[in-house]
């Protein structure tokens, strides 16, 4: 990687001399503009205001502008006199916990690299120092023009360094919260919380810019005169919260449906899908046989066709019940037939047997 600026790292009274690299680089896809009748790209040119005429490069400076507008040349050589110890230095201030650097102060980031062997023995001692501090570093540096702040910490084995904006460049956030007294209910925290750990941790190599590809393939497409066909636009919801649990509770279960679990709730459809439940409706009277069985469905036909439902129901009822008041007649009566022969023929025998024992005896 190319170096962006060379100096050294001032840690006491050691100096580390070191090559800063940038450590992140913009995808971000650039177009020209182009007159659109014929195609041709429209450039930018400097021109002086005085005299109309564009001027190059190597006439052009610095400048002050004024409250009234007036402007204040500045050279080169007037802000190489200015005392900037930080020019070509590194200079570490302090050394604090990572938790005291506030994110909304980080900037750009840079990779420090050593800059010749002699650099290797003191860099490896800030580095291992840092790592086994569990601190980063806060230091001053100079870079394109200005003095500016910097946190190094460590980056694998490399000790990267971060642009900080100084504390007075940092907005109060007047005037950004909510107005007025907003009050959220504990089942609602509870919801927010269970959305929290269905979503999980994420892989932070796995993200990457979809619109940016989508740029990319629709280039390549026009590229090669194929017809562009529009994306299907996607439901962005609006933003308008009508019922925030209910919001709260779609939101966790498509959550889990995008990570394959099973839904929690009745109506998810699925595996675990739960089934619907309906009573058994209950039919008059307790048919018994196949007789009553046929009656039964016959009585139920009936029923369908006669009108009014209510009446012909009623029928068939009462016919069911006959037809079952039928077969428990019949059923006792031949019971009771049963009983009967079974009583004579029983009787009729021992009445033989006395008989014949009468006999014996007087004999």
């Amino acid at each position: 990687m190319r170096s962006i600026w060379n100096g050294a790292i001032s840690f006491g009274l050691v100096s580390i001399p070191i090559k800063l690299v940038n450590a992140t680089e913009n995808h971000s896809i650039h177009f020209r503009q182009i007159h659109l009748a014929d195609g041709g790209r429209i450039r930018y040119r400097k021109v002086c205001e005085l005299d109309e005429e564009e001027v190059q490069g190597g006439e052009i400076g610095k400048a002050y502008e004024d409250a009234d507008g007036t402007m204040i040349p500045i050279t080169d050589e007037d802000l190489a006199q200015l005392p900037l110890p930080t020019a070509k230095t590194i200079e570490i201030v302090a050394f604090v916990p990572a938790d005291q650097i506030d994110p909304l102060q980080m900037d750009a980031a840079y990779y420090l690299s050593a800059n010749g062997v002699p650099a290797a023995k003191p860099y490896t001692l800030l580095r291992e120092a840092l790592k086994r501090s569990n601190k980063v570093a806060v230091a001053k540096y100079a870079l394109r023009g200005r003095e500016r702040l910097g946190m190094l910490r460590v980056v694998d084995d490399v000790i990267a360094m971060h642009g900080l904006l100084w504390p007075d460049e940092i907005r109060a956030p007047e005037g950004v919260a909510p107005d007025g007294d907003v009050t959220v209910r504990d089942a609602e925290l509870d919801l927010a919380d269970a959305l929290m750990d269905t979503l999980g941790e994420v892989d932070m190599d796995s993200l990457h810019d979809d619109y940016r590809e989508a740029v990319e393939e629709l280039i390549a497409a026009k590229a090669s005169g194929e017809t562009v066909r529009p994306a299907e636009s996607g439901d962005a919801g609006g933003g308008k919260v009508i019922d925030l649990i209910a919001a709260l509770e779609n939101s966790v279960q498509a959550a889990k449906k995008s990570r394959g679990e099973q839904g929690a709730g009745a109506e998810d459809k699925g595996d675990g899908e739960m089934a619907d439940v309906h009573p058994i409706k209950k039919t008059s009277g307790k048919p018994t046989g196949k007789s009553s069985a046929q009656t039964t469905k016959k009585s139920t036909t009936a029923a369908k066709k006669s009108t009014p439902k209510s009446t012909g129901a009623k029928k068939s009822t009462s016919t069911t019940k006959k037809a079952t008041g039928s077969r428990s007649t019949a059923k006792k009566t031949t019971t009771k037939t049963a009983a009967k022969k079974q009583t004579s023929s029983g009787g009729g025998t021992g009445t033989k047997k006395t008989a014949s024992s009468r006999k014996r005896a007087s004999a």
